[in-house]
């Protein structure tokens, strides 16, 4: 009697979450994916006076990772890396010449690359994407081209498009720290599927608007696994936020615009309890890559790590992370090493679908860590490419920089270093000590670590030097 008790309680919560296949149905995905938010950002992760309940709450539920990387330290390459489980270099999408896409770029991801979403469809999943794609723009090259159901968001970064007359944006918020500009400034669209329907988008409601989507797009494929992917185009410059997060936060718009994103974390976590969906979604949370430091109050924090956007030091690289799945992830901090590129593998061993076999994939399968299977990472080094170029490589504790290089000319100018920098990341995570002279041997097993990932890639085409009418 008990057990047909359970059973028909089963079937009925089954049944109330919009499935009757709930014991064998795989999990749904949901990555939530931000733009030049800083490893010190976060409540959760140290951040004195920017208010994160909500990502507060999943860290502690879920799992929190403090070495946690990105496959670059600018927009495009870093999203690439995320969707195809690889290196940038290896396909095109990161290059020495231009080191994002613009709207005058007439390239994008290239076809041949297997994306997330691509693979999952294979299991029967619906896949939609809300929010900043980034990696083409123009109609052959948006999501719906590769692997996405639905897309709703703008195709590049948020200060693209800008139009001449008015105040310089830099200069302006050095002055004032909740200063916003006026929205004609940025001439940037939404796009709906392939097609334009707002120009120039009201981006004081995105933050709102993106979330809204997301809860409607969980709300109509909650009978069938899916994979969702949101990607805030904040607070990447300009600073926006909507009416109700304004003028609240005691970090000026910077805080209220990470306020809101985390306000809208809340509601998509609240809606898959309501939905009794909590326990059958594995929710990401993480960025593109570390702060836009040049502007300043309007730019976010590395926390105790070195430089940040654009740059390899770790504040470039390694970024907030939060893994939360209710009865499925082991709760706890979490130091051992992994990276977006892992994402892809990962997602495919919980979805029971076979990775891509013809490519060389750069990522790892971090499920029995996520599920307390396993203590250690698989992931046991990591490579810090820029442009076209191994920067640093990283091994276990040890990081060695044979090329240093600040972001976008405000410094350290480009150094080559006939010895490389040594740096324990962990007894020194701000890479302020180089011990290179104590540790030769270390040196040069990471010498020859670097010497083999360069081996190992093979000159692709750039995709991001291409441009209309050439």
């Amino acid at each position: 009697m008990k057990t047909t008790r359970k059973l028909l309680l089963t079937l009925l919560l089954a049944l109330l979450a919009g499935n009757t296949d709930a014991a064998t149905r795989p999990p749904n995905f949901i990555v939530i994916f931000c733009d030049d938010l800083g490893y010190g950002d976060l409540g959760t992760f140290g951040h004195p006076t920017i208010r994160t309940p909500n990502l507060d709450r999943m860290a502690s539920e879920g799992q929190k990772w403090t070495s946690f990387y990105v496959g670059a330290s600018v927009c495009t390459p870093s999203r690439a890396a995320l969707l195809t489980g690889r290196l940038p270099v290896r396909n095109g999408m990161m290059s020495a010449k231009r080191r994002v896409l613009f709207p005058d770029s007439s390239s994008g991801l290239p076809h041949a690359e297997i994306t997330i979403p691509e693979l999952l469809k294979e299991a029967g999943y619906a896949t939609g994407m809300v929010g900043k794609w980034h990696l083409g723009h123009l109609p052959d090259y948006l999501p719906t081209n590769h692997g996405f159901d639905s897309y709703w968001g703008i195709p590049y970064s948020n200060d693209m498009d800008a139009q001449q007359g008015f105040p310089g944006y830099q200069k302006k918020g050095k002055e004032d720290p909740n200063y916003f500009a006026p929205i004609e400034q940025y001439q940037v669209p939404i796009i709906e599927g392939k097609n334009v329907i707002e120009r120039p988008a009201d981006q004081h409601t995105l933050t709102g608007r993106y979330t809204d989507r997301a809860v409607e797009y969980i709300r109509a494929n909650r009978r069938k696994p899916f994979f969702l992917y949101i990607a805030h185009n904040l607070p990447h410059i300009p600073l926006y936020a909507g009416k109700d997060h304004l003028g609240k936060s005691r970090r000026g718009i910077y805080g209220d615009v990470i306020e809101e994103i985390d306000a809208g974390v809340g509601k998509i976590l609240s809606t898959l309890k309501e939905l009794n969906l909590d326990r059958r979604t594995l929710v990401v949370f993480t960025s593109d890559n570390g702060p836009w430091l040049p502007f300043e109050t309007h730019g976010g924090s590395a926390g105790l790590l070195r430089e940040g956007k654009g740059t390899t030091f770790e504040g470039g690289m390694r970024v907030p992370a939060i893994f939360w799945w209710p009865g499925q992830v082991a709760p706890g901090t979490q130091m051992e090493m992994g990276a977006t590129m892992d994402l892809l593998p990962t997602f495919c061993a919980l979805a029971d679908v076979k990775p891509p076999s013809d490519r060389k994939l750069d990522g790892y399968n971090l499920a029995p860590v996520l599920t307390g299977k396993a203590t250690e990472s698989p992931r046991k080094s990591m490579s810090f490419w820029r442009e076209s170029q191994l920067y640093a490589v990283r091994a276990g504790p040890w990081k060695a920089h044979f090329i240093t290089e600040g972001c976008y000319g405000i410094g350290p100018k480009k150094e080559v270093h006939e010895t490389p920098e040594l740096y324990h990341l962990e007894t020194d995570p701000s890479e302020k000590y180089n011990v290179a002279a104590l540790h030769p041997g270390v040196v040069e097993e990471l010498k020859t670590l670097a010497e083999g990932l360069r081996s190992a890639i093979e000159p692709a085409e750039d995709q991001l030097v291409k441009r209309i009418g050439d």
